[in-house]
């Protein structure tokens, strides 16, 4: 079965180079550039897994994270927060609100698909 992943970044160059290579690893892919597009992504792509950033225009990664743990229907959903800001207590921010895992920017793209397929199987 093919894991469909939602990228919600508002940086054009992360969104391309990661829809880039989740595809070439065989992920359906669709992506969102800001907070409230990603809510309203969730719900129209169903993805497995989200791809989201905790610095955006609208709503912050955090606040969508809540949104989308506080929806039942949503429970199987699995989130990665990718993120500049590495200070211990935002990480613990994004995992008390619901986040499966947390990456720090810049990242390697193979401990990021090793992470994804992890938060997935």
């Amino acid at each position: 079965m093919t894991h469909k992943i939602l990228i919600v970044d508002d940086e054009p160059n992360i969104v391309m180079s990661l829809e880039f290579l989740l595809k070439k690893e065989g992920f359906q892919i669709d992506t969102a550039g800001d907070g409230d597009a990603a809510i309203d992504k969730v719900r129209s792509f169903n993805p497995d897994l989200v791809l989201l950033d905790v610095m955006m225009p609208k709503k912050s990664g955090f606040e969508v994270c809540e949104i989308l743990r506080a929806d039942a229907s949503l429970a199987s959903l699995k989130i990665i927060m990718l993120t500049a800001k590495g200070r211990d207590t935002e990480q613990a921010k994004g995992l008390a609100l619901g986040a499966d895992a947390y990456m720090l920017k810049p990242f390697s793209t193979k401990d990021l698909v090793v992470k994804i397929r992890e938060v997935l199987a």
